[in-house]
């Protein structure tokens, strides 16, 4: 078991706790780098996508894992990146100007969700969210004129130097650098006091704002960020279709989106990337699995949305933690062996006084 000896009090936010933990993210990072040329080109452009779920997954990890708001129609904010990012092109905006629009307004319409949300908890929010989410699928289907309807509309692909952002090794990168950027921003908002603010929200608004936080302006701060981040693989999703289309932002998606921070683990971002590789190739399987199960399994419409509900509802019941939670049971495990002992996990219900006032 390795203990950290602590000597100054900037140890206590380093992003890095010890060496250790250096040489593993530098290892994975040489990984990642010299991936796009060792595995083949199919491969390359499934691990970009699954950068871009990692990104969106950032944004919901904020709002559900940190802050405690469950949302079912972040696929709105998705769509409203990838639309709005794919329009300004089409007018000519350059790409480097295009992407920062398409994340404000994308903010800007997450902050707008937050407030009526403010007076929302658990199912009732999510219905609201849900209903958002359903608003902006209407409205896309019928602005012929901006979004093709639907019909879709083709995505403008730029180049760089002669290169354009649709080749396989230079998307991949693009997608990697942002979410490496995207997860460095999450960390260090939620080293600050904003982040500490979503945290204490989460665990007991009443004690939150009995402590000076101001509920409205941090659930609408965290809308606003969740939106953003989302917004962002918005557009990066754009360019990785090529062509948009309603059916490509639906209920499903808000439910992959979930799926991603309940299955990596809620409150982790090293839960978002492993959340992310699972839902990027779940969908794969499933397609393999429909060729080989029976006929009367394996052409039920809709099997994919069952399987993610099914999915979702087994990580609640028996591993609320998900794959991260699970990593550090294992971990642990070897750290104490022969002295492990079975309850150390053990799930306590636990409530503070304030929770208690009614």
């Amino acid at each position: 078991m390795r203990f950290v000896l602590t000597t100054r009090y900037g140890q206590d936010v380093d992003v890095f706790r010890h060496g250790g933990e250096r040489f593993w993210y530098a290892l994975l990072g040489l990984v990642v780098l010299a991936a796009p040329w060792v595995v083949s080109p199919y491969n390359v452009g499934e691990l970009a996508l699954v950068f871009i779920w990692a990104i969106a997954g950032i944004g919901l990890m904020l709002l559900v894992g940190y802050t405690g708001l469950v949302s079912l129609g972040h696929a709105a904010f998705f769509a409203i990146g990838a639309y709005s990012h794919a329009i300004l092109l089409g007018y000519g905006v350059p790409f480097v100007v295009s992407v920062p629009i398409a994340v404000a307004l994308t903010a800007g319409v997450g902050a707008l969700v937050g407030i009526p949300a403010l007076r929302m908890t658990g199912v009732y929010l999510a219905v609201a969210t849900l209903a958002f989410e359903r608003i902006v699928a209407f409205t896309i289907e019928h602005s012929d004129p901006l979004t093709g309807g639907l019909r879709g509309m083709a995505v403008e692909q730029p180049s760089f130097f002669g290169l354009s952002i649709v080749n396989d090794q230079l998307f991949y990168y693009l997608c990697l650098g942002v979410l490496v950027v995207g997860l460095f921003g999450a960390k260090n908002l939620l080293r600050s006091p904003t982040g500490r603010a979503f945290v204490a929200v989460r665990d007991s608004e009443i004690s939150a704002e009995s402590m000076g936080v101001h509920l409205a302006r941090t659930k609408t701060t965290a809308f606003a960020v969740s939106a953003g981040f989302t917004g962002l693989a918005g557009t990066l999703f754009a360019h990785k279709a090529g062509y948009l289309a309603p059916d490509a932002f639906t209920v499903q998606t808000s439910i992959q989106l979930l799926l991603l921070v309940v299955v990596g683990g809620l409150g982790s971002l090293h839960g978002v990337v492993f959340g992310a590789i699972f839902v990027g190739y779940l969908p794969q399987a499933l397609a393999v699995a429909r060729d080989v199960l029976p006929a009367a399994i394996g052409q039920i419409p809709g099997l994919e949305l069952g399987v993610f509900g099914a999915i979702l509802v087994l990580f609640l019941v028996f591993e609320p933690l998900g794959i991260y939670g699970r990593w550090l049971k294992i971990r642990a495990w070897f750290d104490e062996f022969p002295l492990y002992r079975r309850a150390t996990h053990k799930r306590q219900k636990s409530y503070l006084r304030t929770e208690r006032v009614h």
